[in-house]
């Protein structure tokens, strides 16, 4: 593990939530050119079979008494002291040890803790207030600070699985970061806040100690690939002033920005602190589009700067881009009210595009604080340090000749605050809005009308067990499976933004749902959405319908929304897979989703030659005339980025696919005969001559005469040691985006029999033997969503055992519950979302309502859906030592049998949606029967062809 360890190392449960590395990042800005990559609370009824699992419960059970390390929720201490749910708990504020360590940690008086503990010093949690905290001592004379109790909960009440979710699971400073929020934010939530380091991370946070703290804002995106990051408006940032001298207060980037505390980040659902190096404690909790935040000043920090007021610098115009383009700011003191607006650039669009953002913050805490100095200031990076102490308003327009955008902000202190104990402390109240300064007043005094900041934690944190809830797993699944597998759910729901009521432009006064964020759907339509549609109908329904609002707005159903805008489109339009998975799954449920009106956008999609496609729609007319997006044509009619050509056909053939099945459901038979034909269009980018490893037919670029233009199957792979431009840039002449051609060779998601055809003349044998190779030669890129149906592909040649193996390994290879432990960007909770198909023995076909069946790494789960029902998946004879990389000779992994309601079923390697969810509230039972016979297992049934996955050339996706 890269997590640095306290002292004394820690022992039993090692799932870490150390949230710091000493690992370095590149600066902001050191990495080339173009961007990379309120509904309300439903009650559900829990399965008896899952109604208290062990790892939440328990409540008398001490950790002494547990014969292993099992349980999560009882776990001691490992880099830093947890709570029993997995909470940071370690708050040096208890005891302020006099001495240091030789590596500067400070020692531990765990009794002493303990003690305070006992005597009402009560550590932070939204479920308990009793005493949580005892010593316990090992054999090796060290003490723990560990769980005396788990919280109680009541028997008919939601389960806390907040306690499971870890949310510094990818904020590692790697090479490949995830690139996770860890903020503060409410499911779905626009407000997300945290603090902004100044590295390379575009969620504003990562875990590299060597990154100093610029501020905290209120507006992120997660797991983003954007370069110069995404979002990061209006930071704040406490500051201490020399002798409280107004003019001696560090007030720019380079002045005020400080590291970090070893340690002493703690982050759960609804709450995020750090801790500065000068002792400044720095807390966040937030609603939908609002937020709390508190700031503690140590009186210690004070005196050793001779000050008395703690004093906070308020920025204005760095966003973390810099893409600043003008605004105006206002200071009310008497009312404690600082009102802010801008104009910024997105962070993955055209910079023809910019998005208006607004907070309102209340610094008087509805009478708690009274402000002390006040004023404005302004300042760069050569020479500029202004404060105007006094002055309250400022105006800004956009700086035409360029360079780096204005420095600028409120800058105010406190002659009254909200003491704790002999410190300091401030509570700030912040509005955001993209509508207006006044909207974001009132959206502040809504959401949060007391400034209560426990209260709102715990409101956020009902919030989030009401969607953890929605799934239920068995009480005695692995510890570090059942963390990986809420913290998942948990970035499955954490975007896109619910910017409901706060849309502009075309979106101002909508009165459709509207959320931000959509970043983009080439990421998000091969697991998220299918994800989904598994237990969150509403909230399915609501996002469909921003998409079908941006056709109605814009002409185009987005494929990308990014701060607002329309995003880059990196493939195909991907939005028509998420309409057409949507549709083929609830036309029939009652939803507030017009479906007619949905085919109708997606008509629009396949038969409209897009003017523009960079930032919408499709380059259809090529693309039907030839039967593929043809290499160095001039297109006469479109205009975009003409790269790309062999994958961007591949994927505007699966948008064909799902807008095919949405016909065929609705009897349009003559689009359905139509769009069938074109979803045969992947065969004319694939190239018979290209030859690579023993293997022939790969993906390639094509002129509009039908030749190829032959490119190594393997550029742009992991093996590819030449660092070329695979992405959106110009120089991309590749053919393929940000993967190789040998895994888009792979990607044909509905007619995976035609493409075993088209590979191997339909020899399986020697289908798998290339599809072996490729994982074999280091070719598969876990990293990215090209790769994310390729491991299963071998249930498609009769043989679901070696999915099973392929999982395993790409599972224990690429995920893990440190900061390091997601395989590159989370996108928008793609990754996370995938990993957690994997964990229940699932992969969707997105569009259709078919899951290819694996092998479960959890014993058994309850998915609820309000709109459906329920469905209980048991894998009878589990068998925990399957857990591995490699599965132990012996161990029970396979799927042998599968039942639904006790009837046996003729395929073990796919299940229909209809048949987990058939409607009217009704509870189904699934059983996956697991065996060790892996020769046995090692088909897809007795019924042959039907029995395997289907597959639109041999019949399936006949009929919705």
């Amino acid at each position: 593990m890269r997590t640095a360890m306290l002292k004394p190392v820690l022992l039993l449960v090692a799932l870490g939530f150390s949230s710091v590395s000493p690992t370095s990042s590149s600066p902001r800005g050191s990495s080339d050119a173009a961007p990379l990559q309120h509904r309300r609370a439903l009650q559900r009824p829990r399965s008896k079979a899952h109604a208290a699992p062990s790892f939440c419960r328990n409540p008398e059970q001490d950790i002494e008494a547990l014969s292993s390390p099992r349980d999560i929720c009882r776990m001691t201490l490992f880099s830093s002291p947890y709570d029993m749910a997995g909470y940071f708990i370690k708050d040096l504020d208890f005891y302020r040890p006099a001495a240091q360590t030789d590596d500067g940690v400070s020692p531990v008086d765990f009794e002493q803790l303990a003690q305070r503990v006992q005597e009402g010093e009560r550590l932070f949690s939204a479920t308990s207030h009793e005493p949580m905290l005892k010593v316990q001592h090992a054999s090796d004379g060290s003490q723990h600070l560990v769980s005396r109790q788990l919280p109680a909960q009541t028997a008919d009440g939601p389960m806390d699985y907040t306690k499971l979710v870890n949310p510094f699971i990818g904020t590692g400073a790697t090479s490949n970061p995830g690139n996770v929020f860890p903020g503060a934010s409410v499911p779905f939530g626009m407000a997300k806040i945290g603090i902004d380091v100044d590295t390379y991370a575009p969620a504003g946070y990562n875990d590299d100690l060597q990154a100093p703290v610029r501020g905290m804002s209120i507006l992120h995106d997660t797991g983003t690939g954007s370069s110069s990051g995404s979002f990061g408006n209006f930071e704040t940032m406490p500051v201490i002033c020399t002798d409280d001298d107004y003019q001696l207060c560090p007030t720019t980037l380079d002045n005020r920005k400080r590291m970090r505390a070893k340690g002493k980040d703690v982050a759960m659902p609804g709450y995020f602190s750090t801790t500065l190096n000068n002792s400044i404690k720095m807390e966040a909790t937030s609603t939908r589009r609002a937020g709390l935040i508190r700031y503690t000043f140590p009186q210690s920090a004070l005196d050793k700067q001779q000050a008395k007021s703690p004093h906070l610098v308020m920025d204005w115009t760095n966003d973390l881009p810099g893409t600043f383009k003008g605004g105006h700011m206002r200071l009310n003191p008497l009312e404690g009210r600082v009102i802010f607006n801008g104009t910024y650039g997105s962070s993955f669009a055209s910079g023809l595009f910019q998005y208006n953002a607004y907070a309102c913050y209340d610094l008087h805490a509805g009478g708690r604080q009274a402000l002390g100095k006040f004023g404005v200031w302004a300042g760069d990076r050569f020479g500029e340090d202004t404060k105007l102490e006094g002055e309250v308003t400022s105006d800004l327009v956009r700086n035409t000749i360029g360079g780096q955008p204005v420095q600028a902000g409120a800058l105010v202190s406190w002659k009254k605050t909200m003491n704790a104990g002999s410190d300091k402390q401030v509570l700030i109240r912040v509005g955001v809005s993209y509508v207006s300064p006044e909207q974001a007043c009132a959206n502040a005094e809504e959401e949060i009308p007391e400034f209560d900041f426990t209260k709102v934690v715990k409101q956020s944190q009902a919030l989030w067990n009401e969607k953890l809830n929605r799934i239920q797993i068995a009480n005695d699944t692995d510890p570090k499976i059942a963390q990986l597998f809420y913290t998942s759910l948990y970035r499955g729901f954490l975007s896109p933004n619910n910017a409901t009521l706060e849309g502009q432009a075309q979106f101002l006064n909508t009165p459709s749902p509207y959320f931000d964020g959509l970043y983009c759907t080439w990421d998000t339509f091969r697991t998220f959405f299918p994800f989904l549609s598994l237990t969150s109908p509403h909230d399915y329904a609501e996002i469909v319908e921003t998409y079908i609002d941006g056709w109605r707005k814009l002409g185009a159903i987005p494929e990308c929304r990014a701060n607002n805008v329309p995003g880059l489109t990196q493939g195909g339009s991907d939005g028509t897979n998420v309409l057409a998975d949507f549709a083929v799954k609830y036309a029939k449920a009652g939803l507030p989703v017009d479906i007619e009106e949905l085919y109708t956008a997606l008509r629009s999609d396949a038969y409209t030659n897009a003017k523009e496609w960079n930032n919408g729609g499709r380059q259809i007319g090529a693309y039907v005339k030839y039967g593929y997006i043809p290499f160095a044509v001039y297109d006469r009619e479109t205009t975009g980025r003409q790269t790309r050509e062999g994958s961007r056909t591949l994927e505007y053939v699966y948008n064909d696919f799902g807008i095919r099945n949405v016909a065929l459901m609705l009897g349009k038979q003559d689009d359905a005969q139509d769009l069938t034909k074109r979803s045969y269009f992947y065969k004319n980018v694939f190239d018979k001559n290209t030859k690579k490893f023993g293997f022939s037919n790969y993906v390639q670029k094509r002129y509009t005469n039908g030749t190829f233009a032959h490119v190594d199957p393997t550029t742009c792979s992991p093996i590819d040691p030449s660092n070329k431009p695979c992405s959106l840039q110009q120089e991309n002449v590749y053919g393929v985006y940000e993967t190789s051609s040998a895994e888009y060779s792979l990607f044909v998601p509905h007619d995976f029999a035609g493409l075993i055809r088209l590979l191997s003349n339909g020899d399986k044998e020697e289908f798998i033997k290339r599809v072996d190779n490729f994982f074999d030669r280091g070719l598969y890129y876990s990293g990215n969503e090209p790769s994310f149906q390729t491991p299963i592909v071998y249930t498609y040649a009769n043989e679901p055992t070696r999915s099973v193996d392929r999982v395993r390994q790409v599972v224990f290879e690429n995920f893990n519950t440190t900061n390091a432990g997601l395989p590159g960007n989370d996108d928008n909770g793609a990754m996370a979302t995938l990993l957690n198909f994997h964990l229940l023995g699932l992969y969707p076909v997105p569009s259709t309502r078919e899951y290819i069946i694996v092998s479960p790494f959890i014993p058994s789960y309850t998915l609820n859906n309000a709109v459906l029902g329920s469905v209980t998946v048991t894998a009878r004879n589990f068998d925990k030592t399957s857990l591995k990389k490699t599965i132990p000779q012996g161990a029970r992994a396979y799927v042998a049998r599968v039942f639904i309601n006790g009837e046996e079923q003729s395929s073990r390697c796919k299940i229909l949606h209809e048949q987990l969810f058939p409607g009217g509230g009704k509870h189904t039972d699934v059983v996956f029967e697991m065996s060790a016979n892996k020769a046995a297992a090692n088909s897809c049934g007795p019924g042959g062809e039907k029995d395997l996955p289907s597959s639109l050339s041999t019949g399936g996706f006949d009929r919705f």
